[in-house]
């Protein structure tokens, strides 16, 4: 049998790989100052350090893992040939041996793979931070996908999120202000919730529904004979992952259908359902040899309050229409605590709606040339103590998480076109949202 890539379990085991990780960056990077100060080619050294970034993070897989794919996301952050080498992390982690991935299958669902499939690979099609993913076939010729969890997978979570919890109470030691152990424990709630694959096959089944009448979009559907707690099930969708996409570099046509289509799939179920998939890394949307794109994984589903949603529609509404809006009374009905004066909180929710609203508010806009999220982290550090001020709810975490990697991956693709109007149809397909004097 193959050595086990089981993750490594425990806080301080877990703390202990972060730890040598770091010493090695910080080691990397004195070196290459010091060849960099001499001349020398630094290229290697960088691809070194990167590579065993992200061959560590897909060793420890869990949240380690899903900090490494966000960061392959970033366009700003690395050189585009660093960035291909740890975007391996959206779907090629270290693999567990194929015996162990049959023994859990057999464990949870009381059969080996040979009896409950036609077909059964040995060889995963994509190994992510909770689980891998082998293809197979149902006795009915259909072709479906099982996505086993790793063992351990979830004590290695909340190992991540005790360290992370941890950091997160030193910072508030300082001042009320650094306190964010709320906004620690909403995403602990809901990334610990991706290791209930029952619940994700719900999940699944939902946004199945929801893009029925989307014919372009598609979501796999689960099957439940065939699923557990542990083990899921789905129906196959073929395709290139939206990273494989990008880097085939597609022509101008294509990058549109692609990011019309994005918009759809990440912002569609959030107004429609108040429901919206906050894993938006590239891996998680393949697209089709038809031109059709499809939403994978759904074990980060964010449910929002029906008020979070209006509050959110209506600002969207008033931007694309070009109404009046006060961002003051906008934030704090989606449950914002303001806690300073009115001035100094409407000068920065305009500043930062400046920024948000800039594909709303134009007729044509260049993702290519996109900045808003290099200039929202800018501002974020310009005015960080009035950040603290102006405390949004928790479930705005998981928001910023799927708006910002969409934000991401449209950059990426770098379509130029009528955004403005796909969000329009976008809200007109939705319930209408109150009176635009209403807030302003």
């Amino acid at each position: 049998m193959s050595k086990s890539r089981n993750p490594p379990l425990g806080r301080l085991a877990r703390l202990g790989k972060v730890a040598a990780l770091s010493a090695r960056g910080s080691a990397g990077l004195a070196w290459r100052a010091v060849r960099k100060a001499a001349g020398a080619d630094t290229g290697d050294l960088e691809r070194s350090t990167i590579g065993h970034l992200a061959h560590v993070l897909g060793e420890m897989k869990g949240a380690a893992m899903k900090l490494g794919q966000a960061l392959s996301m970033d366009v700003d952050a690395l050189p585009p040939e660093l960035r291909q080498i740890i975007a391996r992390l959206q779907s090629e982690a270290p693999a567990l041996p194929v015996e162990e991935i049959a023994a859990i299958i057999e464990t949870e669902l009381g059969a080996p793979p040979e009896r409950l499939f036609a077909e059964f690979s040995r060889e995963p099609l994509a190994a992510a931070s909770l689980g891998q993913v082998h293809a197979a076939r149902l006795e009915d010729g259909r072709e479906v996908v099982v996505k086993v969890q790793y063992p351990g997978i979830a004590e290695a979570l909340e190992s991540d999120f005790d360290n992370l919890a941890t950091m997160a109470r030193a910072a508030g030691l300082t001042t009320k202000l650094l306190d964010g152990r709320r906004y620690v424990d909403e995403l602990r709630r809901e990334v610990v919730q991706e290791t209930d694959y029952l619940l994700e096959a719900q999940r699944a089944q939902r946004f199945a529904e929801l893009f029925a009448s989307e014919p372009d979009l598609l979501a796999p559907r689960p099957i439940p004979e065939r699923s557990s707690r542990r083990v899921l099930c789905l129906t196959r969708v073929r395709g290139r992952t939206l990273q494989r996409f990008i880097d085939s570099q597609p022509d101008t046509r294509a990058r549109w259908r692609v990011s019309e289509q994005l918009i759809r799939a990440v912002h569609g179920p959030f107004f429609a359902a108040a429901q919206l998939h906050a894993d938006p890394h590239p891996g998680n949307f393949l697209v089709t040899d038809e031109g059709h794109l499809a939403v994978l994984d759904f074990g980060c589903v964010k449910t929002f309050r029906p008020d979070f949603v209006e509050a959110i529609r209506v600002f969207m509404r008033n931007e694309l229409l070009r109404l009046p809006y006060d961002p003051l009374a906008g934030v704090r009905a989606a449950g914002f605590e303001v806690d300073t004066d009115e001035a100094t909180a409407r000068n920065l929710l305009s500043e930062i709606l400046e920024i948000a609203s800039r594909p709303l508010r134009t007729d044509v806009y260049d993702y290519a040339g996109d900045t808003s999220v290099p200039d929202m982290r800018a501002l974020g550090l310009r005015r960080a103590r009035d950040f603290l001020r102006v405390r949004p709810p928790e479930e705005a975490v998981m928001l910023g998480r799927a708006v910002g990697g969409c934000a991401q991956n449209l950059r990426a693709l770098g379509a130029r076109g009528e955004f403005r109007a796909v969000y329009l149809r976008l809200l007109e397909r939705t319930p209408p949202a109150p009176s635009p004097e209403a807030w302003g």
